[in-house]
């Protein structure tokens, strides 16, 4: 396929007859809507709503006889075959320009003049360049991105070594070997050190509206500083675990910041999983030190931290792992320190203890292959696994993503509602950001507390310009009506952003048009704990978006689709996503069992990556993904994603929210069992279950067709907001001894909400 240095429309029966660049294509745009006669002698005919373009070429066009070059300067590497000529086949291009409303799902939105022209990465030719030498020569790409950074002692001469190849021997990945660094260093110091000390490295919004406190790198790299003496004062070495159990106050990131500063290893558990979960990892990862508050206020519900942490230290110490120290921060504002349980001889107030240590702290330097934080993922079932990241790669590959996904500008304020109980957490609230000079919002609510426009509020308060969110909250606001958005004037904001799951097109539009006024780019990023950062992720201002489209590859990312024999499969296709060379930001085992590692990511694909989700690619090169491949359902031969019907659901006006599963079925191997939210005041009935099938069948087919739609008042949630389908298939199944551990989700009374409505 031969790829252009920009994208190219070629089209037949008159509407565009020749190959076009978008570059100059989209600069023609912007002269305005009547017929124009641009340098190429083309006669570009636009409507004046932009959604339709048109343009006949001559066959004089004089472009046409640059293609030969430069489709030889770029595809002459197998790497780029399916990166996209969007030579499209449609005899129409339906599309918009940045400002302009997205009135259907099927529609392109293209880049405007102005905001391409101010990008880092400012035209599909220039990703291509970039892209190109990341493959081509990773070690030259990735070793100039790195030397942006401080080094006590560079790398090695060889910048990476790699076995993916589970055939060839141990699986095996290193990154800048031999470099000498320190992440809390290139955050902080390094960021002071070029002048902005002063600057706003975190604004921190509290539960209460009204609450709030704020932090400059100066005041950051002091507390941080206090923090680290802290726990060297108590034997926290380099090398050693701790086990961070907070919300989304500032001491959490400060804390992992400290444990990086003098290279001790973090683990944050998210403060919603259960006393067991908490037990889990202490057992795994025999912590020094448990870092926690008394009781965090979410909305109007106090938990209790300070008394699952009792009751996971009582059972650890009861299996023979010990932690001698509970530092716990007193957050007042969800319950008083009288108010606390307390063991004297083990616990310590933070305000009591921190604050006397001093605001200077030797820096511990650790090599780049030296562990980072361990994060372990929720484990629904058998042991949680502990996804280790290492130093170097990880700082390297985290910067650069953040800068190039979000467009990052030194006057952005970015704003991820993401805890850092999970990755996105890590990589996009707290390392990612800081390492760049960011401003970075932090959350301690929910996002409809007091009301469902909080998150507007605090983006107007602050003036985000950058907004990362997840899907389910994308929908959840959606819901709730128009009204909660567009009170809020959101003018600041220039970059939209989504993580956790694939996002549907309809609330992918809803997102664009309402939130983001129809002028803010979507970042509807693919990745994963295991990957560190983004691996498939549009580029703000390079090409044209998708609704519901993670785009292309990142650099030095090579994606192939593979079919069950693992074989790669060429051209428009759906299969198992896969990854066939290492990447910076690559974990390098699971903690304690790289057998597990090596079984669970690299047997079922041998020399790729298994990335576990499906994937496919239209004829354009664009990437749709469908989901883990534990959610596509096997109805009678044909392989169906779940996230492809949830879409379709989701896509009918009455429909807020759908999450969909497989369950067994005697003749069809599997059906597909639906659960459906509809819209606030919309009430259930019989003729909306058959209105919602036959979005499916529309949209899908009727092979696609649900079984099964199950009305739930809600869905069950963690407090992040990720949906527990373990559960949904629990229930759908009528599985309801083995439904499991509920306590991390957000309203565990949904759960018996939808057991009651499970016969209606």
């Amino acid at each position: 396929m031969a790829v252009n240095a920009c994208f190219n429309y070629d089209c037949i029966n008159g509407d565009i007859v020749d190959r076009r660049s978008y570059c100059q294509f989209t600069q023609v745009l912007h002269r305005g809507d009547r017929p124009f006669v641009d340098r190429t002698n083309s006669n570009v005919f636009v409507s004046s709503s932009f959604k339709t373009i048109r343009a006949r070429v001559n066959s004089g066009n004089p472009f046409r006889s640059r293609l030969p070059d430069l489709a030889n300067n770029l595809t002459t590497a197998l790497h780029l075959r399916h990166l996209p000529s969007l030579t499209s086949r449609l005899s129409k291009l339906k599309a918009v320009i940045l400002g302009e409303h997205l009135a259907s799902d099927d529609d392109l939105i293209l880049p405007s003049h102005d905001f391409s022209q101010k990008a880092h990465v400012s035209s599909f030719e220039k990703y291509l360049e970039m892209y190109n030498r990341s493959i081509e020569d990773p070690a030259s790409f990735w070793s100039d991105i790195a030397s942006e950074f401080y080094w006590k002692k560079k790398w090695d001469q060889q910048v990476y070594s790699e076995n993916l190849d589970i055939r060839k021997g141990k699986i095996d990945i290193e990154w800048f070997k031999g470099g000498i660094t320190n992440i809390c260093y290139n955050c902080l110091d390094k960021n002071i050190e070029s002048g902005n000390g002063d600057k706003i490295a975190i604004h921190w919004e509290g539960n209460e509206p009204g609450v709030d406190d704020s932090l400059t790198y100066n005041q950051l790299l002091d507390r941080v500083c206090q923090l680290a003496n802290y726990l060297k004062d108590n034997g926290v070495k380099k090398g050693d675990s701790v086990i961070v159990y907070l919300p989304m106050l500032m001491e959490l990131p400060i804390t992992m910041l400290a444990c990086a500063r003098i290279g001790a290893v973090h683990s944050v558990v998210f403060a919603g999983f259960s006393a067991d979960s908490l037990v889990q990892r202490i057992m795994d990862c025999k912590p020094k030190i448990v870092i926690t508050c008394n009781a965090i206020k979410r909305g109007k519900k106090i938990i209790n931290l300070k008394e699952i942490v009792d009751s996971a230290l009582s059972e650890s110490s009861q299996n023979g792992v010990s932690v001698d120290l509970c530092l716990t921060y007193a957050n007042e504002s969800a319950m008083k320190k009288e108010a606390t349980k307390w063991q004297k001889e083990r616990d310590a107030w933070w305000q009591d203890v921190v604050p006397e240590c001093s605001t200077k702290c030797d820096v511990e330097w650790v090599d780049a292959e030296d562990p980072l934080f361990l994060l372990y993922t929720s484990g629904s079932t058998g042991k949680p696994k502990g996804v280790v990241h290492t130093t170097g790669g990880y700082m390297i590959y985290t910067a650069t993503t953040f800068k190039y996904a979000f467009d990052y500008k030194p006057s952005d304020v970015y704003w991820c509602t993401a805890d850092c109980g999970w990755i996105t957490g890590h990589s996009y609230v707290a390392y990612g950001p800081l390492l760049n000079g960011a401003t970075v919002v932090l959350y301690e609510g929910v996002p409809n507390y007091p009301d469902f426009g909080r998150c507007w509020d605090i983006v107007d308060k602050y003036k985000v310009t950058i907004f990362y969110t997840a899907p389910t909250l994308v929908r959840s606001l959606m819901r709730e009506g128009d009204e909660h958005v567009t009170r809020y004037s959101r003018k600041s904001l220039r970059v939209l952003g989504s993580v956790g799951e694939p996002i549907n097109p309809s609330a992918w539009r809803w997102f664009f048009n309402v939130v983001g006024d129809s002028r803010c780019p979507i970042s509807d990023t693919w990745w994963q704990t295991e990957t560190g950062g983004f691996m498939i992720t549009p580029l703000p201002g390079a090409w044209p978006q998708r609704p519901g489209s993670a785009t292309f590859p990142f650099f030095g990312v090579q994606t192939v689709i593979v079919d069950e024999k693992g074989k790669e499969i060429e051209g428009e296709c759906s299969g198992y996503l896969c990854v066939k060379k290492s990447w910076p930001g690559a974990f390098r085992t699971l903690y304690g069992d790289h057998e597990r590692y090596e079984t669970t990511y690299f047997s079922a694909f041998p020399g790729y990556y298994f990335s576990g989700d499906g994937c496919s690619r239209d004829k354009d090169g664009y990437h749709w993904l469908t989901g883990r491949v534990d959610d596509v359902i096997n109805v009678s031969g044909h392989r169906i994603g779940t996230a492809e019907v949830e879409s379709a659901l989701v896509s009918h006006p009455q429909c807020a929210e759908a999450a969909v599963v497989g369950v067994e079925h005697e003749v069809k191997g599997q059906s597909i069992y639906a659960f459906v939210t509809p819209v606030e005041g919309v009430p259930y009935s019989e003729d909306l279950r058959k209105s919602l099938v036959l979005s499916v069948r529309t949209h899908i087919g009727a092979f696609a067709a649900p079984d099964k739609i199950h009305w739930a008042p809600g869905l069950p949630k963690t407090r992040s907001g990720k949906i527990m389908r373990r559960i949904l298939r629990k229930i759908a199944s009528r599985q309801l001894d083995e439904l499991g551990d509920t306590t991390t989700l957000a309203d565990p009374h949904v759960v018996d909400q939808l057991i009651e409505l499970a016969d209606s």
